[in-house]
């Protein structure tokens, strides 16, 4: 195995017990505020002394800024796959991207019975998980209503959404063959525990992805590896996993990160202080560990002679967007380049590429059913019945709707970049200022052009005439939008990738 040079994160595993309850929302803002960037929680639907899982997750999800949330992992025989997937995507919407779906095929199967789930054979289960990824995905695609017959899910006409808001990651919990093949086929994540994989069986099991990621013509690197563990704090080195100093944990994690292809390590706190455990491991053990692989991995490319303050043109302050070129693209300013940084295929700078192709996706779905609804008032404009008019008035609500909904997931998009990633890249490099404040600048446009298609919609149900200005607001946005997506990769793709920035 390798060192797949993704981003390291760090994160927690809580145990969502209700007489505990307010202890698992300080664990969480606590890891929120310490840096760490993952949260998974346990979903055991037929523990009756546990917490519902989703709900806990929207609640911590109000209660916490930056960090990413997710089951660990959810307990598929109970959880329909069709409404699993909408209510990742729900999370997904409302903390502002800051979901994944962790999804396991299950276990317990007397407790799932207990509940009215069914009882699967091994084979079964796995079968049930690879089915229902494909129910999953289809949900999140926005499209014609999905049929799909499985042996144990199926799809009748149903009608995909709500739509995640990034591209969000389908994380498998896998021990054996055929889970672990699947894994490497299907999924975007690996979801191991050190309590059911000890470091000496990593290799094996990483290797069983590999191949079958291999096999199905994907790059091994496409499964980010997040390694559950759980060990003890002392003052006191020993020959044990994660049982000593923070040094000690450092060191063993850095080992795992560099030989086995882990970028992820998720603490599962075991002690009296719980509290105490998540602040060593975020404030001491994380920070050596992502100096260690930064050495180990070469380190940050050196600085260009002339990397030096870019001097700010600031967009036009009075936008005209039936202009040949509103965003004044020619004054953009440009920050010095270095030489793309190699091997990162699961940085901050890759998925800020897929969620913008995602954008870019959708915009042309928006442009399509634009011209479809146009041109289907232009053929019953002579001569309409009161049902055909009827029918067209859904159209032009239906078309709001779905350019309301992608307005909302942009305007997300844009707001995380706002708070969390250029804050960050200003701090780091001081000569991405100008650049950042420009994409800022270009945001405030783009949410002009939104606003202005919007109101346009909105009138466009009682006034058909309105059509023309729709269109051609469509094709303003589609323009200075795909404008700003092309410039914001040109700049940020490389620095965020070797800044190792985490968003």
């Amino acid at each position: 195995m390798t060192d797949h040079g993704h981003d390291l994160r760090f994160g927690a595993f809580l145990t969502p017990t209700a007489e505990g309850h307010d202890d698992l929302v300080r664990l969480a803002t606590l890891a929120d505020r310490s840096g760490l960037e993952l949260l998974g929680v346990q979903d055991h639907p037929y523990q009756p002394a546990f917490l519902d899982t989703w709900t806990l997750l929207t609640h911590l999800a109000a209660r916490t800024e930056r960090v990413t949330l997710f089951p660990h992992v959810a307990n598929l025989p109970l959880r329909p796959p069709a409404v699993l997937a909408r209510s990742a995507a729900t999370l997904d919407i409302l903390s502002g991207g800051r979901a994944e779906l962790g999804i396991g095929a299950g276990a317990f199967w007397d407790a799932i019975a207990s509940l009215g789930g069914p009882r699967r054979t091994p084979g079964e289960a796995v079968d049930a998980l690879e089915e229902a990824i494909t129910v999953i995905r289809a949900m999140w695609t926005p499209g014609p209503g999905v049929d799909f017959e499985g042996r144990h899910h199926s799809l009748a006409g149903a009608r995909p959404g709500p739509f995640p808001v990034h591209p969000l990651g389908i994380w498998v919990g896998s021990y054996k063959r055929r889970m672990l093949e699947l894994t490497g086929r299907l999924a975007d994540g690996w979801l191991p525990s050190s309590m059911y994989a000890p470091p000496g069986e990593l290799t094996a099991m990483g290797r069983a992805i590999d191949d079958a990621a291999l096999a199905a013509g994907r790059d091994p690197a496409a499964v980010r590896r997040i390694y559950t563990v759980a060990g003890r704090f002392s003052r006191l080195a020993s020959d044990g996993f994660l049982d000593g100093p923070p040094e000690q944990w450092a060191r063993q994690l850095t080992e795992l990160a560099l030989t086995e292809g882990m970028s992820g390590f998720v603490l599962a706190p075991s002690g009296a202080d719980p509290e105490r455990e998540l602040r060593t491991f975020a404030e001491e053990v994380a920070p050596l560990v992502r100096e260690a692989v930064s050495t180990a991995r070469g380190g940050s490319s050196p600085a260009p002679e002339d990397d030096a303050a870019v001097e700010l043109t600031r967009a036009p302050e009075h936008i005209d967007l039936w202009s040949a070129d509103p965003l004044g693209e020619a004054t953009r300013p440009r920050a010095p380049k270095r030489p793309a940084t190699a091997g990162r295929p699961g940085g901050t700078g890759t998925r800020l590429v897929r969620i913008h192709d995602n954008l870019r996706q959708e915009m042309r779905q928006i442009r399509d059913a634009v011209a479809q609804v146009a041109a289907g008032r232009q053929d019953a404009a002579s001569a309409r019945s009161m049902i055909n008019s009827l029918t067209l008035r859904q159209n032009y609500w239906t078309l709001g709707s779905f350019c309301t909904a992608y307005s909302r997931t942009l305007t997300t998009h844009h707001t995380i970049e706002d708070q969390f990633m250029f804050p960050e890249l200003r701090e780091k490099q001081d000569s991405l200022g100008p650049v950042v404040e420009r994409l800022e600048q270009e945001h405030e446009v783009i949410a002009e052009a939104l606003s202005r298609l919007d109101a346009a919609l909105v009138t466009l149900v009682q006034d058909d005439s309105r059509m023309g200005e729709v269109q051609d607001l469509t094709q303003v946005l589609d323009r200075i939008l795909t404008s700003h997506l092309d410039y914001e990769e040109e700049e940020l793709v490389e620095p965020l990738d070797r800044l190792r920035i985490n968003v």
